[in-house]
């Protein structure tokens, strides 16, 4: 016999009394309460404040094949007054036979643990969409928490000693209830000295003091203010740690003492999804072993893999019907990634860690899969990051683009992709100013003949970057870095030879900018200047004491508004400023520097603010800037641009060329070195103030080598740069190489990561990463 059951309370506190009653009222006899069969006529009385289950008492019927309608009915009913359950009493044969309780459910959840699955559907597993997203993170897949290595930089202190120092104010602890008073308590309690180097205290204090004593209370001495005059005791609490406490105090802390607490925080794996962004009932459905997460991490290649082996193994009838289909469409966007050289990428990666290379190669990725005709692609250098083997990928695929019927325009410097061209149309001679002619149009064979033309030199090999005819050698020690696990670098170790010029090259996603950026300009960082940063996973870095500087040159604009420029960047403003100041006609009328600023009131324009635009609002359309009505785009106002120094306006000195004002300014030495460090990085051609906004990559990177350049040199002086030949032209790395020799030349080391070849045959060293990229390299 089976006795089925509706279960409409389960294990909550109260009386139910009105329940009982409507139960009675709507004619079922029996209840089922905690385990025990009562029946509704009689008075049921339930402790409210303890827990009960009540079951109503359905049907009580044998299960046999002769009665299938009627339990089918019973379990119908009992489904209704339960919202989808149905508990099911199964009776013993014998008396002295226990029964066994079996729980059914309509629903997707689990009875025995209150936990229930959403709708399998698309967007379940979508970290963009609130129905998929882990809620701990909101799909972000990381979380920025205290980092114990930022609160203890220096393992090698004590408490006592300041080990904490960088948090401590008045004497006092930031951000947690405790003073060393207190930290002495929790001491005596480990049975551990506040004099004892941090590194060297058990493993268990050291979480004690970080993380707190759990539920464990000591007695701490504590004061407060009654009535006018202080009062001191003691109270019994858990130490909550110091971790914890700023971790408490981040949940209401906002503004600026939130960003105090910031310069401690780390980005880490959500703690809830491990990274995977996604909640735990979509993680829960696997797919032949496997979740969507799973599938994610893997690269191009190793899912490209995976699909073949998975469509083999499709059996049911449902899976061979839908399943070829998906997976076709499946390995033909993958194949597209490939083709342009991303088989190295994991599908999960984040568009932010892109470089721009492989973010506009992905998009071509795109294209090419959509299959369109007469259209016009125009790319912008799609060659960036790519290494010389990565590069005919890339031109195969802009081969297919063409054949479809489509017309391809490329903007690049690379030889190779020259050579690959139907045509090739040669801007020149020269930049800026001496630019803007057509020098040379055709095929390659016509193009590589022409004689006004900068490329046509070094595409016939009439000019050439020569190879050096020494080397300098690895006289002055080696920066080590031992252990590099960071990624997909396989615990590799790496020496750098000081003192040379080094390049450190490899395929795309070798792990280059892993082992140079998040590794070794990191940890010196925060070596030489105390950086929050962390740096990538690995086991130290040996003779870092050999450098006393380190400076990163990269290609981040130089600034974010058109108020910046190049000659305000390298300072060389200031100068200038300095000079209108000394104009006689300006001593008279008590002109200061600040008068000839765009960023200060008195001298500039008062309508634009000294921008020289004025930003039009289009309802519909996206906002334009045109030339301020009231100055005409000068930017300053009229009494300031009646000063002149050698009958130039100081808007007239802004828009000279840097070799213009290199040659006005040349006698004035503090402004002619650092117009000339920028000319002999090849921005001879850009107007001193030509707004920040405008600049390339290349171009932000080179003012700010430019800006180095001019500095006094240490001798001691590690400088980085990632890729600086792109954007440039053949001539304008002729010049580039040219200047990282001079800085080389004055003791320090030049660390590069390139694919250009012209930069890497020129080097002293070549670190080289592969054999391939992703999982492949790190080697």
């Amino acid at each position: 016999y089976g006795i089925v059951l509706a279960p409409i309370v389960d294990d909550r506190k109260g009386e139910y009394r009105k329940e009982l009653e409507e139960l009675a009222g709507q004619g079922f006899t029996r209840v089922r309460v905690d385990g025990e069969m009562r029946r509704l006529e009689d008075e049921i009385e339930l402790d409210r404040y303890k827990r009960h289950t009540i079951e109503i008492v359905i049907d009580r019927v044998r299960l046999t094949a002769d009665r299938q309608s009627r339990v089918v009915e019973a379990v119908n009913l009992a489904l209704a007054r339960a919202g989808g359950r149905v508990r099911l009493l199964l009776e013993g044969r014998r008396a002295e036979e226990v029964a066994r309780v079996v729980d059914f459910s309509t629903l997707r959840a689990c009875p025995e643990h209150d936990v229930a699955l959403p709708e399998i559907e698309p967007r379940l597993f979508s970290f963009n969409s609130p129905h998929g997203a882990c809620e701990h993170c909101n799909g972000l897949g990381f979380m920025r928490r205290v980092d114990p290595d930022l609160v203890v930089p220096d393992g090698g202190l004590s408490i006592a000693d300041g080990a904490f120092a960088n948090l401590e104010r008045d004497g006092k602890l930031l951000y947690t209830p405790y003073n060393l008073g207190d930290l002495a308590v929790v001491a005596e309690h480990l049975n551990v000295s506040l004099d004892t180097p941090w590194k060297r205290l058990p493993a268990r204090a050291r979480k004690v003091f970080l993380q707190g004593s759990g539920k464990v209370e000591l007695e701490f001495a504590v004061e407060w203010e009654r009535r006018g005059r202080k009062v001191s005791g003691t109270v019994r609490r858990p130490f909550r740690g110091i971790v914890r406490g700023m971790e408490h105090f981040l949940k209401w802390a906002g503004g600026g003492e939130w960003s105090k607490v910031s310069r401690f925080l780390a980005e880490g794996a959500c703690p809830q999804c491990a990274g995977a962004r996604l909640k735990p009932a979509a993680l829960a459905v696997r797919f032949q072993g496997v979740n969507i997460a799973d599938l994610a991490r893997m690269t191009v290649a190793e899912l490209e893999q995976w699909a073949a082996g998975a469509e083999a193994r499709l059996e049911s009838a449902r899976e061979l019907q839908v399943g070829p289909e998906i997976f076709k469409e499946i390995r033909t966007r993958l194949r597209f990634l490939r083709g342009v050289g991303l088989e190295y990428l994991s599908v999960d990666r984040a568009t932010g860690s892109l470089s721009g290379g492989e973010a506009q190669r992905i998009r071509l990725a795109r294209q090419v899969g959509a299959g369109l005709r007469g259209v016009l692609y125009v790319l912008d250098e799609p060659s960036i990051g790519l290494h010389a083997r990565d590069n005919r990928k890339l031109l195969e695929s802009l081969g297919q683009l063409r054949d479809l019927g489509n017309t391809v325009v490329v903007v690049e410097h690379d030889e190779e992709t020259m050579r690959s061209a139907d045509h090739i149309v040669d801007v020149g001679p020269g930049a800026g100013s001496e630019g803007g002619h057509i020098v040379a149009s055709g095929s390659f064979a016509q193009v590589r003949r022409a004689k006004n033309s900068p490329t046509a030199d070094f595409l016939s090999g009439r000019r050439e970057i020569p190879v050096p005819a020494a080397r300098r050698r690895p006289e002055r020690g080696w920066l080590t870095i031992r252990g590099a696990r960071q990624f997909n670098l396989k615990g590799i170790d790496v020496a750098i030879p000081l003192g040379l010029f080094v390049t450190v090259t490899g395929a795309s996603g070798s792990g280059k900018s892993t082992l140079v950026d998040q590794i070794l300009y990191r940890a010196l960082r925060r070596h030489l200047h105390g950086a929050h940063e962390l740096p990538g996973a690995h086991d130290g870095i040996d003779n870092l004491e050999a450098i006393d500087k380190v400076i990163e040159i990269d290609q981040s604009p130089i600034g974010r508004t058109p108020r910046s420029n190049p000659a305000t960047y390298t300072g060389v403003f200031t100068e200038i400023r300095n000079l209108f100041a000394r104009v006689p006609e300006s001593r008279a009328r008590g002109y200061k520097p600040g008068r000839f600023s765009f960023n200060v009131e008195g001298g500039r324009c008062s309508y634009c603010k000294g921008a020289g635009l004025r930003e039009v609002e289009m309802q519909f359309l996206a906002n334009v800037q045109v030339p301020c009505d009231e100055c005409g785009g000068l930017r300053f106002n009229r009494e300031t641009l009646e000063i002149r120094y050698k009958g130039r306006t100081i808007h007239d000195v802004l828009e000279m060329t840097i070799s213009e004002a290199l040659a006005f300014y040349g006698d004035l030495p503090r402004i002619a070195r650092t117009l000339r460090t920028l000319a002999d990085v090849g921005l001879g051609y850009m107007r001193l103030g030509q707004p920040s906004t405008t600049l390339s990559g290349g171009e932000a990177q080179r003012v700010k080598l430019a800006s180095e350049l001019r500095r006094p040199e240490t001798g001691r002086t590690l400088y980085i740069l990632d890729e600086p030949t792109t954007g440039l032209h053949f001539a304008d790395v002729e010049r580039l190489i040219a200047a990282l020799q001079r800085l080389v030349a004055g003791g320090n080391t030049v660390l590069l990561i390139e694919h250009n070849t012209d930069m890497i045959k020129v080097a002293d060293w070549i670190i080289d990463l592969g054999p391939e990229g992703g999982a492949g390299g790190g080697e």
